[in-house]
């Protein structure tokens, strides 16, 4: 007897355990195992596999079957960021959304914050993607708090930051797309536990693990000359496991600035990137191991004119471990750091946009070095988490003012910014009850900032801050799959030193540095309900209110027709409060719907130095956004899958002056295997063409214009099923 196993899209699934009338095998490469048993009616067969459902069903009178085994159910899915150890969805106070492999691989989009956009809510600074987006406006968006350049949300991979160390933007392609394994977004205050940049929320990008012999290779092109290569290997002797993964991507792009103002200066926005990754683990036992990991990502943009260009060079590397110690809890270790150079050119563009002038070239060097332990033990009902880390930063801000294409002396501005912090958390869980109260203590500093101009040596202002931040949890399950949830808590996000030290400049739009700048302080709280059956699906409410100190905002200065000064600031307050409802139900085996709502009033509250300010809406945040995914598959015709989202109207400043409008995109996938582990696969975004505005400099700038891609997708069967 042959008994054949796909998953719901047809490919087929390797490593499954089969068991007929007492006769186990194991399906190989093809999905298939051949066992030694009569086939008759009646006879039953038994499947599992780590990652799906088990299965068990009655055969008929054939000689070969095909079964279908379908992914984990919701009911497996663990929260980590939480608690910083692995937790029931339901057993959390927290609004958490997780996005699986494949919801990431089948999510049209070319890099990984494109993916992301089916959370709503989530964005970054501006509308437009990173794959056309200056590096230093990529910071993000959660519960409508807003961001500047950099994020009030903390992005972490392993435990380490992944936040820029100069500016706190994310490179969203700085992860080789193969080396991801999934993503959890947790929204609400975190810095109990992960300290600064935690306000918003903490996004958890998951690692690829090697465990098995396998390669995948993925390529595809796209509109506007663009191409994506992909590739992974992994391979493993006795304990010793090892990875390789890279992406090499490239786009003309598209002209950023909007044709009824476009002139002959404007260029589209290209970018050309690579990224790679090395990686080494040792197993001491079933979840203890050692591992080296090396990431580099290299890439260089064009900013839209001739003139304007940027480019990075980031290596990172980390190191680290996890051990179970008998009778005494988990511990787990990590040392870390990263090596960067930037560089960025800026020019000044004439009235008409017919011509252009460099005005200034920078240069950016930042080297940082971190590590973190923590203690995690379980005593029936109560879980106890101990741990601290710390991180040093030093950059060097190198400007060089250019007039009448004469260099002028060069302006070099460097500095030190140091923060470490202790938390620990207890967890307790008697019969239908969670309570988790948790709390950190952190010290932020930045020192030894001077400025060189010229031989002479001024001295910055230094800031020293001792922040305490607590949270309390409380999950009450009342049967019946329902859940009830609430938390409060507090949060702080340090300036960053581009904050402090850089003035930037994005089109048209100058905002200058202010060393004066102090810590963001919040305060929020957050009420909901889950519902979760395994028939029904799932759906999470939550109502949330955050209150921002001193939230680091661009104030401006003056406009003119064709251009910004704008000077970063402590506003004084910012609120933000609303709710989001989210829900994901399967009504037929081979559907899958999910989707998400959030509705978020953010404003300034207070802000004593420009009364006029106070009630404007925070700067681009939208008041309604909302998004929905259906996916179908049929092992044999495929898997398509239909993404809608829509955001309602932002301003792109303080002020309110620079209205964004609403918009609607609609995104397409549609994927078909042909066995032996090949997939063909296409995806269209931004499928009705519409136009969607980004950005207001004060220049409209547009966002992501139609965009078809086609691709195929091998490897070893098994690999990223």
């Amino acid at each position: 007897m042959q008994v054949c196993v796909v998953d719901q899209s047809g490919r087929a699934i390797a490593d499954v355990k089969v068991r007929v009338a007492g006769v186990d095998g194991v399906s190989d490469t093809t999905g298939c195992a051949r066992l030694a048993v009569d086939a008759g009616t009646g006879q039953v067969v038994q499947l599992t596999r780590n990652g799906f459902d088990p299965v068990t069903r009655s055969l008929g009178a054939n000689a070969k079957f095909t079964v279908v085994m379908q992914p984990e159910t919701r009911r497996d899915v663990v929260d980590v960021t939480t608690a910083r150890t692995p937790l029931d969805l339901d057993a959390t106070a927290s609004s958490v959304r997780t996005l699986s492999e494949t919801q990431l691989d089948e999510a049209p989009g070319l890099a990984l914050d494109d993916k992301l956009r089916q959370v709503a809510g989530f964005q970054l600074f501006r509308r437009t993607s990173s794959w056309v987006a200056n590096p230093t406006t990529q910071g993000t968006s959660l519960r409508g708090l807003g961001s500047t350049a950099a994020s009030r949300t903390l992005v972490l991979s392993d435990q380490v930051p992944l936040n820029d160390a100069f500016g706190g933007w994310i490179h969203w392609n700085e992860a080789p797309q193969l080396a991801v394994a999934g993503v959890e977004l947790m929204r609400g205050g975190a810095s109990d536990l992960y300290g600064s940049s935690a306000i918003g929320g903490v996004i958890d990008v998951a690692s690829v693990r090697p465990e098995k012999n396998g390669f995948i290779v993925d390529l595809s092109g796209a509109s506007r000359n663009t191409s994506l290569a992909n590739g992974l290997l992994t391979l493993g002797v006795g304990k010793t496991q090892a990875l390789a993964a890279v992406t090499a991507f490239r786009t003309d792009g598209y002209t950023l600035i909007a044709p009824e103002v476009r002139g002959p200066v404007d260029v589209p926005s290209n970018v050309h990137s690579q990224s790679g990754r090395i990686e080494l683990r040792h197993s001491l036992g079933t979840d203890d191991g050692l591992f080296l990991r090396g990431n580099i990502l290299n890439e260089a943009r064009s900013n839209g004119t001739p003139v304007t260009t940027n480019a990075t060079r980031l290596w990172r590397y980390v190191g680290g471990g996890d051990w179970s110690l008998p009778g005494s809890g988990r511990v787990l270790a990590r040392v870390y750091g990263t090596q960067q150079g930037y560089r960025q050119s800026f020019s000044s563009v004439t009235t008409g946009r017919a011509s252009e002038r460099l005005t200034r070239l920078q240069r950016v060097p930042t080297q940082q070095l971190g590590g973190s332990v923590q203690w995690a033990q379980s005593y029936k009902t109560l879980t106890f988490v101990a741990g601290g880390d710390l991180m040093d930063t030093r950059a060097t801000d190198d400007e060089t003012p250019v007039t009448n294409n004469l260099l002028q002396p060069k302006i070099s501005i460097s500095a030190r910014q140091r923060q470490g912090g202790v938390y620990g958390e207890v967890l307790w869980q008697p019969a239908n009850w969670s309570f988790a109260f948790s709390s950190r203590v952190d010290r932020f500093r930045s020192f030894d900032a001077r400025q060189v101009v010229s031989g002479v040596l001024t001295t910055l202002p230094a800031t020293d801050e001792f922040v305490y931040d607590p949270r309390l949890g409380i999950v009450r399950k009342l049967g019946g799959g329902v859940s009830l949830t609430a938390s409060g808590f507090r949060a702080f996000r340090g300036p960053s030193m581009n904050e402090l030290y850089r003035t930037g400049q994005v089109g048209q739009q100058t905002t200058q540095a202010n060393p004066n700048l102090r810590s963001e302080r919040a305060t929020g709280f957050e009420v909901g309900t889950l519902f979760s059956q395994h028939k029904l699906g799932t759906l999470r409410t939550s109502y949330f209110w955050t209150q921002v100190n001193r939230p680091v905002a661009a104030v401006t200065l003056s406009t003119t027709p064709t251009s910004s000064l704008l000077q970063r600031q402590n506003l004084g307050q910012l609120t933000s409060k609303g709710f989001t409802v989210e829900g994901e139900a399967k009504p037929l085996r081979w559907m899958n719907i999910t989707a998400g709502y959030q509705y978020a009033d953010s404003t300034v509250t207070k802000f004593q130095a420009d009364r006029t300010l106070e009630g404007k809406w925070t700067a681009q945040v939208a008041r309604n956004s909302a998004s929905a995914q259906v996916r179908m598959a049929q092992p044999r015709l495929g898997v398509l899958s239909l993404d809608i989202r829509t955001s309602g109207q932002q301003f792109d400043d303080s002020a309110n002056q620079f209205r964004l409008a609403p918009y609607a995109q609609v995104d397409l996938y549609a994927e078909h295997g042909f066995g032996h582990g090949l997939r063909a696969y296409t995806s269209i975004q931004n499928l009705g063409g519409g136009t969607i505005e980004a950005g207001r400099t004060p220049i409209l700038t547009l966002g992501i214009p139609r965009t078809i891609s086609i691709g195929i997708k091998m490897g070893s069967s098994g690999m990223r099923n």
